[in-house]
């Protein structure tokens, strides 16, 4: 049986494990969160490696990415470098490759009409091929990354946007500490409303889970919600927001979806190689024979 384990910087209330079969192999996948210990977070890659087949970075990024350029999270790096035998990944596979595709499918199935629709993604450099897909889908979309990220109230509505300031901003702002951008431990837990402005009039909201619940408003009434990991204490509160659906880019397993970490490193175990040999095309082809769908979840009549 291959095992992928997902060490994450978030919540140990969002723990999952579950055994499933992909293509015939056996798969044992378990998420573990540290509740933002990075201690014992290094600790974990030191301790599983050459143990499991792949290891995931969850509730973090080794990287951000835009276009063809990759900011690592100087900090990340170093926690991460007691895994010398077994890959780690981070999702950055799956973000250039199956979110991607997510929106182009639900365009091309009919489900989504993003030409119709005023779009948000909350931080368009963790979630870069879904970012450039919705820029080039003729939807009306925002970029949240300055106010979820940073804090600063800075509305971007265009990708090459984006790329211009992010290119100024990233080699700074990844070498400095990763909580200082991305909610870890008890924060996930934590919803505090904010930037309303940048959620009026939006009828879909896509990107990072945890970005998406600490800044949504109360009321999502209408609105469809594209992600990836919904657990279903989250589902519930969902429903209480009003949100018309909920899409899932990964598939569902054990009634949730697991992270797209998680994912990859089911990826990179049946691939056979090391993430940095791994090609676009490697991934489009796996994904291919897999034949994952975006899972669209109505919540609301």
């Amino acid at each position: 049986m291959k095992h992928v384990v997902s060490i994450s910087l978030g919540t140990s209330k969002r723990d999952k494990r579950d055994e499933v079969e992909i293509l015939g192999e056996k798969f044992l996948l378990e998420r573990i969160g540290t509740n933002g210990d990075m201690g014992q977070f290094a600790q974990m890659f030191k301790d599983l490696d050459g143990k499991v087949d792949a290891l995931g970075v969850g509730g973090a990024d080794i990287a951000v990415v835009i276009e063809d350029r990759k900011y690592p999270f100087r900090e990340i790096l170093g926690l991460i470098k007691g895994a010398v035998k077994t890959p780690v990944v981070d999702g950055g596979g799956l973000k250039h490759t199956l979110e991607r595709d997510t929106i182009r499918s639900l365009q091309a199935d009919g489900i989504i009409d993003f030409k119709k629709e005023k779009v948000l993604l909350v931080c368009a450099v963790d979630r870069f091929g879904m970012a450039q897909a919705l820029d080039q889908s003729g939807a009306d979309v925002v970029f949240g990354d300055f106010p979820f990220t940073i804090g600063m109230p800075i509305k971007l509505t265009k990708y090459s946007q984006v790329k211009k300031l992010g290119g100024l901003i990233l080699p700074i702002a990844t070498k400095l500490p990763f909580k200082w951008f991305y909610p870890t431990g008890e924060k996930q837990e934590k919803r505090t409303p904010k930037y309303p402005e940048f959620f009026k009039g939006v009828t879909v909201i896509c990107g990072d889970w945890h970005y998406i619940r600490k800044f949504m408003p109360d009321n999502l009434e209408g609105v469809t919600i594209i992600t990836q990991t919904l657990r279903t204490a989250d589902l519930e509160l969902l429903k209480q927001c009003k949100a018309k659906r909920a899409i899932t880019t990964t598939p569902i397993i054990g009634g949730e979806t697991f992270a797209t970490n998680v994912m990859e490193g089911v990826l990179v175990a049946l691939i056979g190689k090391k993430p940095e040999q791994i090609t676009e095309q490697d991934y489009r082809d796996k994904l291919s024979e897999l034949g994952w769908k975006p899972n669209v979840i109505e919540l609301t009549p």
